[in-house]
């Protein structure tokens, strides 16, 4: 590292647990944060501001004014351009010594296989189950960790999936795909704005604790928070073995597209 960035990561430098060492990891690190939306946005902000070195920022939607109550990645002269390109000039500004690439068509099976192998961790900050379910079975195919946030009116939940691990589930061990699953979104059903701040910013410490290797991430256990109350309440989770996305990974059988 240099002067600038000593003095930059100073406050993560002084952790006895994080140091020099974790520091240069997270700047070696690529993360891919799949949405730029209410998650999307802390979690880009303070990967940007930890120094994440190569953030790669996924988001095919626009801008639209009911959006700013809780993405604050964007800002009111910007509606109407693409969630990605608008938040990697807030990142940029943010923090100019990392590098900010963006993907603004919409992530299929078969990009997202393409995307995920070239990163060191995904962090999932979408609100359909069909696109978590995609982002789940590249990460097990590739074999790379997983962070997983979801909040929705007044109820958020977090988890981390690394099936590096062969005792983690996966997403799909956790909510197996179903073609009768009800679609709920925030358009639709409403969010509370602090919500998506909290769990977003519990996504970038638990995607940071990976890559630096530091304190023991949330993998088999399921967060959930009901922000009436503020009340958490911590689910452990197993691996299913008969998981048709996982179970094949961990046995050493390749997993068929």
């Amino acid at each position: 590292m240099n002067d600038e960035q000593l003095l930059r990561y100073a406050r993560h430098i002084l952790l006895d647990d994080l140091g020099i060492e974790g520091q240069e990891k997270l700047l070696a690190s690529r993360v891919l944060v799949v949405g730029a939306g209410g998650l999307g946005s802390p979690v880009a902000m303070y990967l940007a501001s930890a120094g994440i070195g190569q953030i790669v920022l996924a988001d095919h939607d626009r801008i639209e004014l009911s959006n700013l109550q809780r993405q604050i990645l964007h800002v009111s002269d910007r509606i109407g351009e693409l969630k990605a390109e608008s938040g990697r000039k807030s990142l940029r500004a943010l923090n100019p010594d990392i590098q900010v690439d963006t993907r603004t068509t919409r992530l299929d099976a078969e990009a997202l296989l393409t995307e995920v192998g070239q990163v060191d961790l995904v962090v999932d900050c979408t609100d359909n189950f069909a696109t978590r379910h995609a982002i789940n079975r590249a990460c097990v195919h590739h074999g790379k960790p997983l962070v997983s946030g979801a909040a929705v009116r007044f109820d958020g939940q977090i988890s981390v999936f690394d099936t590096r691990d062969p005792a983690s589930p996966c997403y799909h061990c956790l909510f197996p795909e179903a073609d009768d699953v009800e679609h709920v979104n925030c358009a639709t059903m409403g969010v509370f704005a602090p919500l998506v701040g909290i769990i977003g910013s519990m996504q970038a410490a638990e995607a940071i604790k990976v890559i630096a290797g530091i304190g023991e991430p949330l993998v088999g256990r399921l967060l959930i928070l009901d922000a009436t109350d503020m009340k958490w309440h911590s689910v452990r989770v197993r691996r299913d073995p008969g998981c048709t996305v996982c179970a094949q990974r961990n046995a050493g059988v390749p997993i068929k597209e």
